[in-house]
């Protein structure tokens, strides 16, 4: 089969899946308009709803872990792709975006109050090299140190997979890829989850331009909203950096203190030194006791692909 064709999961005649940039640039429109765009004062949101529908969210003061801040202002767009550019306009404040050429201008009122370049960041931890005491989870040659592991053009599959070493507190940087769902929404768009010691997960999604909530990317799922969100489009490689504290307990193994845990999505700061008392939903490990737990990669229908694993080990 040829590639292009290869990286597309076709799942109803109205919804289609990308696993790979180079294939969704070249058979989908919206891709190469959707993303994010900067100016000193502005940050733009650009999200891609399948077909010629597009969303954005203006955001007073910059990018998210850029400037804009949970309270800043923060107006959604809706509009349309057309040929070569696209235009959107926010019912509540007579505002219009016009977007051609990797520029965005933003009008309100009849008035120009912003021209933004279309960006494309990415995680300062991205690639990070693991120290020499690390444990080396997935390289990208083999999956050995996952219970039904399996790697695809050296990337591993988010297949349900577990980790065969079972772990306490630790250090952890993992980067993921999330598919590009345009015509799927919520939890139906590149849904995963990380859970550390097989009990609280950090959820994966294509979160891209929402709000930031405890069940999106940055979250830890049903308990903790993160501070900001910080994820990237998809497929963009993204990073997890997580610092895990375990679940302390005395000598008759009784809980004396929850796990905590200190978490960065894209190299900013979404969770600080947070408490979670327990397990969360769908843990493959239902009980918070003494006993360290795997790393859990869940699958939840849609293609997220992982790289560059590993962590430190810590009391």
């Amino acid at each position: 089969m040829p590639a292009l064709l290869a990286s597309l999961l076709f799942l109803s005649a109205d919804t289609t899946v990308w696993t790979d940039p180079a294939a969704a640039a070249t058979e989908e429109p919206a891709f190469s308009v959707q993303g994010e765009y900067r100016s000193d004062d502005w940050g733009l949101q650009v999200i891609a709803r399948g077909g010629d529908k597009l969303e954005a969210y203006l955001l007073e003061g910059g990018l998210p872990g850029d400037g804009f801040a949970k309270d800043n202002a923060r107006t959604k767009l809706t509009g349309v792709l057309r040929k070569a550019d696209a235009r959107l306009t926010g019912d509540a404040e007579n505002l219009v975006a016009e977007i051609a050429d990797g520029v965005a201008h933003v009008v309100r009122d009849g008035r120009k109050i912003a021209e933004l370049k279309r960006v494309e960041r990415k995680s300062p931890t991205l690639g990070a090299e693991p120290p020499e005491d690390a444990v080396v989870l997935f390289d990208g040659t083999n999956a050995d140190a996952w219970k039904r592991g399996k790697v695809e053009d050296g990337l591993l599959l988010n297949h349900d997979v577990t980790t065969k070493q079972t772990f306490g507190g630790y250090r952890l940087h993992l980067e993921f890829r999330t598919p590009y769902m345009p015509f799927a929404t919520g939890q139906a768009r590149g849904n995963s989850g990380v859970y550390h010691q097989g009990r609280y997960e950090t959820q994966v999604l294509d979160s891209f331009g929402l709000e930031g909530k405890n069940n999106e990317a940055g979250g830890i799922y049903e308990i903790a909203d993160p501070i900001v969100n910080a994820a990237l489009p998809p497929l963009t490689w993204q990073t997890y950096d997580v610092d895990l504290t375990a679940a302390r307990f005395d000598e008759d193994g009784n809980l004396t203190a929850p796990a905590r845990m200190t978490v960065r999505l894209n190299g900013v700061l979404v969770q600080d030194d947070v408490a979670v008392p327990r397990t969360t939903r769908a843990a493959p490990v239902r009980e918070v006791t003494p006993d360290p737990g795997p790393i859990y990669l869940q699958h939840h229908g849609n293609e997220v692909r992982y790289r560059n694993i590993w962590l430190v080990p810590k009391d």
